[in-house]
C-alpha cells in the first residue's frame, strides 16, 4: 500500500493543477445539482414489518384520510379564565374559519362540538386536517396556519401547534457549530505551528463534506432519506476530513524540518506513510458505517451509507487533493528554523510532552490499567438502565411551540393524552352482521384495562372493513407503564382473531416502542460484527494477536462509558440546564448503534496512528519498551490535536435545537474524548508496556495467511528515498 500511495502522492504533486481543478469541478457540479435539485427529507423513522408500520400501511390503503397530515392547534386562556366566554369563542371561531380557508385544508374540528375542551374550560385543541401527507404540505400553508391564529393572540389567548404537519425541520450551521469549527482551527494552528497549514485541513475537509452532503441531498430524490442522515454525514465527514488531512500535513512538516528535505519527496512520503494509515483508518470507518445495513432497518442503512460515502470522499481528498496542495504551497509549509540562542533557551525536543506522558503511564502500567478500567466501568454504570425511544414534542426546546403545546395538552387532558394509541381493526374477515358487536366487545375490553384513561369514538371506512379506535393511556409516551400497556393491549389480538378480524396497536407512541425494540434486537448482532471486524482488520494492520484484542477491549470500554454518561445526562436528567435539554427522556433508539459504528471507526483511527509508530520503531530496533515511548512521543501530539478537533466538531452539535442531533453530538464528543485520552493515550501505552515483545508476536500459521499492508512504509524501495538523503548530504 505504501508504495502505491508514494507513487500516487508524487503524481498528485506533479499534476497539482489538474488535481485541484478536477476536485473543484466536481464540487461545483455536485453543489449545483445538490442545491437546485435537492430531494425531500423525512422526519419519520419507519421500519418495515413491525406491527405499527403494518397498521400504518393498512390505514393508507383503506382509510387514507386518517394518515394525512394534521396540525393540532392548542388554545389556552390565561390562568383563572375560561375559553367559554363570548370574546374567547369569537376569537376561536375566527381563527378556525381562517384556517379552514387555507389551500389544502379539508377539515377543521370545532373544539366545542368535538368535546376537545378540558374540564375546566381553559384549554382546548382543534385538529386541522390536510389533504396530503405531512411532508407534502408546503411551508406557505404552515405559515398561513400560524397567521390564522392572530385573532386568538389579539384576544389574549395562547395558541401553540403540534401534530405531524408542524414538526420542526432539521437545522445546522448555527453559532455553536461555527464555534466548534473555530475551535478546531485554533487547535490546528497550535498543533501545526502555522496559520497557513492550519487552514489546509479545514479547506480540504469542506471540499469532501460539500461533495458528500450535497450528493446525499441529490440522492434524496430516489431514496427515502431522513434529515438526520445528512446532518450525520456533515458531522462525521467534517471531523474525519480535518483529522485525515492533519495527519498527512503534520507528517509532511515533520519531514520538511529535516535538513535538505525536498517538498515533492516529502509530500510523496507523507502520503505513503501517514496516507496509508489514513486509508486503513478510513476504511474501518466506512465499513463500520456500511455495516449498519445488517440491522435490516432502511432508514438506518441509508443513514450509514450516506455518512460512509462522505468519509470515502474525505479519504480520497486526503490522498489526492492534500498532496497537490502541499506541492502548490511548496516552501511556505516548511517550518521556520529558530534562532540558535532562542532554541537553546526555550525549545524542547519534538514530542517532549508526549514522551513525558508515555514515561508516566508506563512507570506503573498495571496500576494505570486498573485505575483506568475501574474509572470507565464506573462511568458505564448508568447504562444498565438504558431505555430506548424516539423523541417527541416534550424533547423539543422549551421555547418551541411544539413543547408548549405538549405541556398544555398534558395539563388539560392528562399526561397520557400525548401518548394516544390507535387500535386498528382489519374487519374484512368479520361478517357484516357481527362487526358492530365485535367492536363493542373490543371497546369494552380496551376500556377495562387499568392503564387506559379513555377510549375514543371509532372511525371507519365506507364499507366498515377497517376501523381505527383512539386509546388514551393514563401515562405519558416515555413512561415504562405505557410500554407495558401496549404489550397488554396487543395480547387481546386473539379475541379479535376469533371473530375473523385482525387487531393492530399503532400510533406514534407504539411506533417508537416498536422501532426501539427492533433496534435493541439488532444490537447484539451489530456489536458482534464490529468486534470480529476489528479483530480482523487490526490483525492485518499490526500482524499481531494481542494488539487487536487489547484494542477491541478498549473500544468496548469506551462505548460502555460513553453510553453510561449519555444515559446519566439525557435519560436521568442531569445537566439539563447547562446543555439546554427540556426534559429527561429515553435515549434515541438508534443512538447506541450509531455510537458503536462511528466510535469504532474513530477509535481504530487513533489506534492505527499511535500503534503504527510503535511498530515502526520496534521493527527497526527490536526494543519493545522503547517502541512504546517512541510511538507516543511521535504521535501523541497529533493524536491529541485530532481528538480535540473531533470533540470540538461533535461538541458544536450538542447545542443544536433538535433533540436527536443534540444527543448524537454529545455521545460522540464524550466517546471520542474517553477513547482518545483515557483509552488510547493512557491505557494502550500501559498495556503495551506490560505485554512487551509479546505484543508483536503472530503464530506462524496465521502469519502465512495474513496479508502485509505495510502501514509504516518499510517496503518503499531505497531508490525512492535517495533524493532527500542526497540533499541532506549537500547541506
Amino acid at each position: 500500500m505504501a508504495s502505491v500511495l508514494y507513487a500516487w502522492g508524487r503524481w498528485a504533486v506533479r499534476r497539482r493543477g489538474r488535481v485541484i481543478g478536477l476536485w473543484l469541478l466536481l464540487l461545483a457540479t455536485i453543489g449545483a445539482l445538490g442545491t437546485t435539485l435537492a430531494g425531500p427529507t423525512s422526519t419519520e423513522f419507519t421500519v418495515p414489518g413491525i406491527e405499527s408500520q403494518q397498521a400504518q400501511e393498512l390505514l393508507e390503503r383503506k382509510l387514507p384520510e386518517s394518515v394525512d397530515g394534521t396540525a393540532r392547534l392548542v388554545m389556552a386562556a390565561p390562568a383563572g379564565q375560561s375559553l367559554d366566554t363570548p370574546a374567547a369563542r369569537a376569537a376561536v371561531g375566527e381563527s378556525l374559519h381562517r384556517a379552514a380557508g387555507i389551500p389544502g385544508v379539508v377539515h377543521v374540528a370545532d373544539p366545542f362540538e368535538s368535546h376537545s375542551v378540558s374540564p375546566d374550560l381553559r384549554i382546548a385543541f382543534a385538529d386541522v386536517q390536510f389533504d396530503r401527507p405531512a411532508h407534502d404540505v408546503p411551508q406557505s400553508a404552515k405559515d398561513a396556519l400560524t397567521d390564522a391564529t392572530a385573532p386568538l393572540r389579539e384576544a389574549g389567548l395562547q395558541a401553540e401547534f403540534g401534530g405531524s404537519v408542524m414538526e420542526p425541520a432539521f437545522e445546522v450551521g448555527g453559532p455553536a457549530e461555527v464555534i466548534g469549527v473555530l475551535v478546531a482551527f485554533a487547535v490546528l494552528a497550535v498543533a501545526l505551528g502555522s496559520l497557513v497549514a492550519a487552514g489546509l485541513p479545514l479547506l480540504t475537509a469542506l471540499v469532501g463534506v460539500g461533495i458528500g452532503v450535497l450528493g446525499a441531498q441529490l440522492l434524496a430524490n430516489v431514496v427515502e432519506m431522513t434529515g438526520t442522515a445528512t446532518v450525520l454525514a456533515l458531522m462525521i465527514g467534517l471531523a474525519v476530513g480535518i483529522d485525515y488531512a492533519l495527519f498527512i500535513i503534520a507528517r509532511h512538516r515533520e519531514q520538511l524540518a529535516e535538513p535538505g528535505s525536498e517538498v515533492e519527496e516529502s509530500a510523496a512520503r507523507a502520503t505513503a506513510t501517514a496516507g496509508s494509515a489514513v486509508v486503513f483508518a478510513g476504511a474501518t470507518v466506512i465499513i463500520a458505517l456500511a455495516a449498519l445495513a445488517v440491522t435490516g432497518i432502511p432508514f438506518l442503512t441509508v443513514m450509514g451509507l450516506a455518512a460512509a460515502a462522505t468519509v470515502l470522499f474525505a479519504v480520497l481528498v486526503a490522498v489526492t487533493l492534500v498532496p497537490a496542495l502541499l506541492g502548490l504551497l511548496g516552501e511556505r509549509l516548511r517550518p521556520r528554523p529558530r534562532r540558535k540562542a532562542a532554541a537553546k533557551a526555550t525549545a524542547k525536543p519534538a514530542g517532549a510532552w508526549s514522551a513525558a506522558w508515555a514515561r508516566a503511564v508506563t512507570r506503573k502500567p498495571l496500576l494505570v490499567l486498573l485505575a483506568g478500567v475501574v474509572g470507565l466501568l464506573a462511568l458505564a454504570l448508568p447504562a444498565r438502565d438504558l431505555r430506548l425511544g424516539l423523541p417527541g414534542n416534550a424533547s423539543q426546546p422549551a421555547a418551541s411551540t411544539q413543547h408548549k403545546s405538549y405541556d398544555l395538552l398534558s395539563e388539560g387532558f392528562g399526561p397520557g393524552f400525548n401518548a394516544t394509541l390507535v387500535a386498528v381493526v382489519d374487519a374484512t374477515g368479520i361478517p357484516a352482521d357481527r362487526r358492530e358487536s365485535a367492536l363493542t366487545e373490543l371497546h369494552a375490553t380496551l376500556s377495562a384495562d387499568p392503564g387506559v384513561a379513555a377510549v375514543g369514538r371509532p372511525a371507519a371506512n365506507a364499507d366498515g372493513s377497517t376501523v381505527a379506535v383512539p386509546v388514551v393511556p393514563r401515562t405519558g409516551p416515555d413512561d415504562r407503564a405505557t410500554s407495558d400497556l401496549v404489550d397488554r393491549l396487543r395480547a387481546h389480538k386473539a379475541d379479535v382473531t376469533a371473530n375473523g378480524g385482525t387487531l393492530y396497536i399503532a400510533g406514534a407512541t407504539a411506533a417508537a416502542i416498536d422501532v426501539s425494540g427492533k433496534l435493541a434486537d439488532a444490537l447484539p448482532l451489530f456489536v458482534g460484527l464490529i468486534v470480529v471486524l476489528a479483530l480482523a482488520l487490526l490483525t492485518v494492520a499490526f500482524r499481531s494477536v494481542l494488539v487487536p484484542l487489547k484494542a477491541v477491549l478498549g473500544f468496548l470500554l469506551s462505548v460502555a462509558a460513553a453510553l453510561g454518561v449519555t444515559v446519566w445526562v439525557f435519560q436521568d436528567g442531569h445537566l439539563n440546564g447547562l446543555l439546554d435539554i427540556p426534559s429527561a427522556a429515553p435515549v434515541t433508539s438508534f443512538l447506541p448503534v450509531l455510537l458503536i459504528g462511528v466510535l469504532f471507526g474513530l477509535a481504530m483511527d487513533y489506534e492505527v496512528f499511535l500503534v503504527s509508530r510503535m511498530r515502526e520503531h520496534h521493527q527497526h530496533t527490536g526494543d519493545a519498551a522503547g517502541a512504546v515511548a517512541h510511538g507516543v512521543a511521535r504521535s501523541g501530539r497529533v493524536v491529541t490535536a485530532a481528538a480535540l478537533i473531533m470533540v470540538a466538531v461533535f461538541g458544536g452539535f450538542v447545542f443544536n435545537h433538535d433533540p436527536i442531533i443534540k444527543s448524537i453530538g454529545f455521545a460522540l464528543a464524550v466517546g471520542v474524548f474517553i477513547d482518545a485520552f483515557v483509552v488510547r493515550m493512557t491505557l494502550v501505552p500501559a498495556a503495551m508496556a506490560l505485554l512487551g515483545a509479546r505484543a508483536w508476536r503472530l503464530p506462524r500459521w496465521l502469519d502465512r495467511i495474513t496479508p502485509d499492508v505495510d502501514l509504516e512504509g518499510a517496503s518503499l524501495p531505497a531508490a525512492e528515498v535517495r533524493p532527500a538523503a542526497k540533499a541532506a548530504e549537500r547541506v
